[in-house]
């Protein structure tokens, strides 16, 4: 059974930072590429992140400079950095695992900025 376990979100103040966490099992993780979207009610889900099975990164204009994705194969999990948040970041965070036609979601994280 597959599950991508995110933590690390909350409440947070405008300019504040936090970082959000994937731990995932029931795959072979170091296969797969790793990415964060978030949400918005209304709108569709977008990528913020992502990281490929070789560690080469892709950020979202919008949160270009004050994220970093990273990945620890060793314990299955993703971490994404985010500094300098402003409410626009506000939203639900989810993070997908792809690889060969496969996709996996977690089941989300709600991140708040308050201004």
């Amino acid at each position: 059974q597959v599950q991508l376990v995110e933590s690390g979100g909350g409440l947070v103040q405008a300019g504040g930072s936090l970082r959000l966490s994937c731990t995932a099992s029931g795959i072979t993780f170091g296969f797969y590429n790793m990415g964060w979207y978030r949400q918005t009610p209304g709108k569709q889900r977008e990528l913020v992140a992502s990281i490929t099975s070789r560690g080469t990164t892709n950020y979202a204009d919008s949160v270009k400079g004050r994220s970093t994705l990273s990945r620890d194969n060793t314990k299955n999990t993703v971490h994404l950095q985010m500094s300098s948040l402003k409410p626009e970041d506000t939203a639900v965070y989810y993070c997908n695992a792809a690889w060969s036609g496969r996709q996996y979601w977690g089941q989300g994280t709600q991140v708040t900025v308050s201004s």
